[in-house]
């Protein structure tokens, strides 16, 4: 019987898998990057020992149809077939959105109630903690406390998919993990970034930062603050993932 093998959807040139793509080789899995922003395409379906890995990116749920993103169209039609005989299928940033809206859930821009009283966009952007759900008993969970500090990178929010299990919330965006079935995740946040990309991500999207009421030198400061001390909870957390997506293929 053949390896199982991972298949990386990326969706801009630096967001790509990084921590996942380590963590996928300390299990001998290989990966295949699928570069959707230079052409690449989305694959019909995948054979039952692929497991599927969706990456972030700047563009939205909202955007598919539009000729500028092709391949929206086809990652949710994609991830409609996984979640309809449960193959494993880990999403991030965008790919938990995409995951959710294919799961039949609403997928729309954060709001909250402005200075004014009226709704403005709610962006969260920088580091900050997510509040695990259920962490001593939710497998994907194991070995974590009650809080993991992240990075977030988001306006768009979700709503929780029927059937799923809620993994983490904060308090601007409340559904910021699932689980749907018994292998597959969605995570809001980011925990696969290594620590250079970071640095790329707040000077290359500044009017972004600036959106959320903070700057790169912010970002870039709380990095080199936290990095070094969250990057093994989000390597556990990617490997638990990972564990439980791949039960049942090797």
């Amino acid at each position: 019987m053949s390896a199982p093998t991972a298949i990386v959807l990326q969706h801009t040139p630096t967001e790509g898998p990084e921590r996942v793509a380590v963590a996928l080789a300390a299990r001998g899995i290989t990966s295949t990057v699928r570069e959707l922003h230079r052409g690449d395409a989305v694959p019909a379906d995948l054979d039952l020992r692929e497991l599927l890995v969706v990456m972030g990116g700047p563009m939205g749920v909202g955007d598919a149809g539009e000729p500028r993103w092709p391949f929206l169209t086809d990652e949710i039609s994609l991830l409609r077939k996984l979640i309809a005989r449960d193959a494993p299928v880990l999403g991030i940033c965008l790919g938990s959105q995409l995951l959710a809206a294919a799961a039949g859930a609403r997928v729309y821009p954060n709001m909250r109630p402005g200075p004014d009283g009226t709704p403005a966009p709610a962006r969260e952007v920088g580091w900050g903690s997510v509040d695990l759900v259920d962490h001593e008993r939710e497998p994907v969970l194991a070995g974590l406390g009650p809080r993991l500090e992240v990075l977030h990178w988001h306006g768009d929010t979700f709503d929780l998919p029927a059937g799923a299990t809620h993994l983490a919330s904060t308090p601007v965006c409340p559904h910021q993990a699932f689980r749907l079935g018994r292998r597959q995740f969605g995570f809001q946040f980011h925990c696969e970034l290594e620590e250079p990309t970071i640095a790329v991500w707040a000077r290359e999207d500044a009017d972004f930062v600036r959106g959320a009421n903070t700057d790169a030198a912010r970002i870039e400061a709380d990095t080199r603050h936290l990095y070094a001390t969250a990057r093994p909870q989000w390597d556990r957390l990617l490997g638990n993932a990972l564990d439980l997506m791949l039960a049942g293929l090797v």
